[in-house]
C-alpha cells in the first residue's frame, strides 16, 4: 500500500526540551517528522526545527498535537536593575516555549 501523497510541507519551530514530545505525538498519527538543530531567536535558546509533510486533511491533527506537546512556559530570569545601589540581580518571569509553525503548498516533490 502506497503513503498518500504530501500536499503540504508544516514547518514548526518548537524549544528543545519539546521536541520528543512533539516527535512522538506526531509520530501516533503516522506522521514522519525531519528535525533539524537550530538555535536563536528569543533569549539565544536552543530549539528545533521539524519538517513535517502530510497529506491532504492532516494538518487540523498535526496542529493539535503539536499544541498539546508544545507548552509555553513562565521561567524567571537573572536581570541586573539598571541604577540599582545592590549588583544583585532581579529575577523577571519570561514566557517561553510554545511553537511557531508555517505551512506551505506543495505543487512537487520527488522521492528516490
Amino acid at each position: 500500500m502506497e503513503n498518500p501523497p504530501i500536499r503540504y510541507l508544516m514547518a514548526a519551530v518548537v524549544q528543545e526540551q519539546d521536541v520528543d514530545l512533539a516527535g512522538r505525538a506526531l509520530s501516533l498519527l503516522g506522521i514522519p517528522v525531519f528535525h533539524l538543530a537550530s538555535s536563536g531567536g528569543f533569549l539565544g535558546r536552543r530549539n528545533a526545527t521539524l519538517m513535517i509533510g502530510l497529506p491532504e486533511g492532516m494538518e487540523t491533527q498535526a496542529l493539535t498535537a503539536l499544541q498539546k506537546a508544545c507548552r509555553q512556559r513562565v521561567e524567571y530570569l537573572a536581570i541586573p536593575l539598571e541604577g540599582s545601589p545592590l549588583p544583585l540581580p532581579t529575577p523577571v518571569p519570561v514566557t517561553v516555549g510554545g511553537a511557531t509553525v508555517f505551512t506551505l503548498s506543495v505543487d512537487h516533490y520527488e522521492e528516490f
